[in-house]
């Protein structure tokens, strides 16, 4: 079998499938464990194997479609504003994929190449195509939704009020 310069057999219909699974179980249960997988589809663990060379590489592929998915939203987003309700819902709606994409380091030479810089482009584009603006407007979201999905913010505290005055600080 031959592995793509990422490591990766080449993406089978059974490995999306497979795949497709490890996302319902992390959605699910919160967590993937190549055995519990295995124990999804009705096959043996090292069957896995056959069709994804790792963990590490179900996790890129994981990653990889959420990037795309996360990307489509944020490609829809007529302003700041909506780019930040869109990053904040994705989030809301996926916590453990949305941990798995931004805890830990990102394993980007094993991703589809430009998932990432798909997901990145518009929030680039937010601020006037500055880099370093993006970086930091990324920082605020990501901290608000980690805060948030943690149940960090006090009872009562206005999180709409708080995302429209950190955004606001980004506007152009």
């Amino acid at each position: 079998m031959s592995f793509d310069s990422a490591g990766n057999p080449p993406m089978s219909p059974r490995a999306r499938a497979i795949v497709a699974a490890a996302r319902e179980l992390l959605e699910a249960e919160g967590g993937v464990s190549m055995r519990r997988l295995a124990d999804r589809l009705g096959i043996k663990a090292p069957s896995l194997y056959k069709h994804l060379r790792d963990k590490g590489a179900l996790e890129a592929a994981l990653i990889s479609d959420a990037f795309l998915e996360a990307a489509e939203r944020f490609e829809q987003a007529g302003d700041l504003f909506e780019l930040g309700s869109a990053y904040r819902a994705f989030a809301l709606e996926h916590p453990h994929l949305y941990r798995l994409m931004f805890e830990g380091r990102l394993p980007r030479e094993r991703l589809v190449p430009g998932a990432e810089e798909r997901a990145a482009a518009p929030v680039i584009a937010a601020v006037g195509g500055d880099p370093d603006r993006a970086r930091a407007l990324y920082a605020f979201a990501h901290g608000m939704v980690i805060l948030e999905l943690g149940g960090r913010f006090p009872d009562g505290a206005d999180l709409d009020a708080a995302w429209a005055r950190g955004l606001r600080a980004f506007a152009t």
